[in-house]
């Protein structure tokens, strides 16, 4: 073999090599499981979407704080509070078991609570009890149930948490339309590759929820608020994303 016919024979595998050097270098890490050859070819596709539902379902933070001249009295203030409050839900109709406590506390009230406090007003705020609840309703019944709360004294109220009874719904239809929105891309590679698109192979996907600000309301002053209309407080809209990552078969 003369210089000259190496040289050709070189020149003509060269570009064989450096097609496979570059197709090699961008298989990922995750992908080396997946068998890249002629008897099975694949497309590797990720998408994302998202679905916007408004909540059906209310977490309403309740609570409250009272004081008293010692610890015994300001305990008697807090009972008669923590049950008023209590029972004012139930007699309206919200299920004893969707009202969870989250914490109470008595506890002395530090100096610097009350430094500004004339003597009289001091001495009647010794020491402090505090109780707080969740209770969980339908989205259109939130108003209602903080209304109903803050009028049986529950002063310390507010935050509302929004969601869904069935978390798994708007989640499932956010994937869903991940993996048309995959397949479709899918569908315009294999095209451009003078393919067809076959049958998925893999999916996967990665469900988040937006951000949902709570609305937050404190220290509301109870007491001959019975003609008082509720809050004009409406349900919030959730947004689910999804991103699915899947592989076709093509043909």
């Amino acid at each position: 073999m003369n210089f000259l016919s190496f040289t050709k024979r070189s020149a003509a595998i060269t570009p064989a090599l450096a097609l496979l050097a570059i197709f090699a270098a961008v298989i990922p890490a995750a992908a080396q499981t997946i068998q890249v050859n002629k008897e099975n070819r694949t497309i590797s596709v990720t998408a994302t979407d998202k679905v916007t539902a408004m909540a059906d379902t209310a977490t309403v933070h309740i609570g409250f704080i009272a004081y008293g001249p010692d610890s015994n009295g300001a305990y008697a203030t807090g009972s008669r509070l923590s049950n008023g409050i209590v029972k004012a839900l139930t007699a309206a109709g919200i299920p004893n078991d969707t009202i969870e406590s989250e914490n109470q506390n008595v506890s002395p009230v530090q100096p610097y609570q009350i430094e500004k406090l004339t003597p009289a007003e001091k001495a009647q705020r010794q020491f402090q009890v505090t109780q707080s609840w969740t209770v969980r309703v339908p989205a259109n019944d939130a108003a209602k149930t903080l209304d109903l709360a803050v009028k049986a004294g529950a002063n310390q109220s507010g935050q509302i948490d929004w969601s869904f009874k069935d978390e798994n719904a708007p989640e499932a239809q956010a994937a869903a339309k991940a993996l048309q929105r995959a397949r479709a891309q899918a569908e315009q590679m294999a095209t451009s590759l003078s393919t067809k698109l076959g049958a998925l192979l893999y999916a996967s996907n990665e469900v988040q929820a937006a951000p949902i600000r709570p609305m937050a309301m404190r220290s509301m002053a109870a007491g001959a608020m019975e003609k008082v209309e509720p809050l004009a407080i409406n349900p919030r809209q959730i947004e689910k994303t999804a991103t699915v990552h899947a592989i076709f078969a093509i043909e």
